[in-house]
């Protein structure tokens, strides 16, 4: 799934080159990704409108539009980027969607799209068809972002409970903007064990998770996301950690593929 970083490249995207900008036709056909709305019901809230602003709060996206209008929500799922393209099809801004796959112009995964008064457009671009687009989505319901969330915030997202502290971490309503990969570079950053139960962590390595997630997010939004971190090239079976060279560990925490440094991470 995207995380924080990725959804943040397509929200910047969106800032540069959509805001303001007449809507005048809503492809809103695929009745999956749009789901539950049935065709031509995203159409009529958005036409005649503009997109106002462009919001993030962890891993969610979303636009007000003029007037006081409907708010359009965009889900990237696994694969979508958010591409604006000119009136004669070529890409005006489209962030990191490239990655050798396609080349400019090629919009066959287009599976939302908006046209403006100028004949640009913008899509959801999404060859594995997991995006999903909404109206008015429940962001209240998420958890402080993980960019920019104040320590006594992250002291009370983290602790409680009983959850192993990657679950925790996981967890969008707890703190929202952290997948399962930027999960295992916190922990690995701040060498706590990933199935650590959150009550028995001591202040001192809730502060090293404070420390590494800020890190952590700083550095995948200015390198080009979580696939630049530190450790992620070393989640593979055989890899070797490559701050102190033991080997790498891998199990299944709160449900997800973890990987941690088999002599730095331990269970307290």
């Amino acid at each position: 799934m995207p995380e924080l970083p990725e959804v943040e490249s397509a929200r910047s995207v969106i800032e540069r080159a959509a805001l303001g900008r007449l809507i005048v036709d809503v492809d809103d056909t695929d009745s999956y990704v749009c789901r539950p709305h049935p065709p031509g019901e995203i159409r009529a809230a958005l036409v005649g409108r503009r997109l106002a602003a462009a919001h993030r709060r962890g891993k969610s996206l979303w636009c007000d539009t003029s007037d006081v209008g409907a708010v359009l929500g965009i889900h990237l799922g696994m694969s979508g980027k958010i591409v604006i393209a000119d009136a004669d099809g070529g890409e005006i801004d489209g962030g990191d969607y490239w990655e050798g796959r396609r080349v400019a112009g090629d919009y066959r995964w287009s599976r939302f799209a908006l046209t403006f008064d100028d004949g640009g457009r913008m899509m959801l671009v999404d060859p594995r068809r997991l995006g999903r687009i909404t109206l008015d989505p429940p962001v209240d319901r998420l958890g402080p972002d993980a960019a920019i969330i104040t320590p006594a915030a992250f002291r009370a997202a983290l602790t409680g409970g009983t959850a192993p502290v990657k679950a925790r971490l996981l967890d969008q309503r707890a703190l929202a903007g952290i997948g399962n990969l930027l999960a295992d570079e916190i922990l690995w950053r701040a060498r706590v064990h990933p199935a650590q139960p959150v009550d028995e962590l001591t202040a001192r390595e809730v502060g090293k998770l404070l420390r590494a997630t800020r890190e952590a997010v700083a550095a995948a939004l200015s390198d080009g996301g979580v696939h630049t971190l530190t450790v992620i090239p070393f989640r593979h079976a055989g890899a070797l950690c490559p701050r102190d060279r033991a080997p790498m560990a891998k199990g299944t925490v709160g449900g997800r593929t973890t990987w941690w440094c088999s002599a730095e991470q331990v269970l307290g």
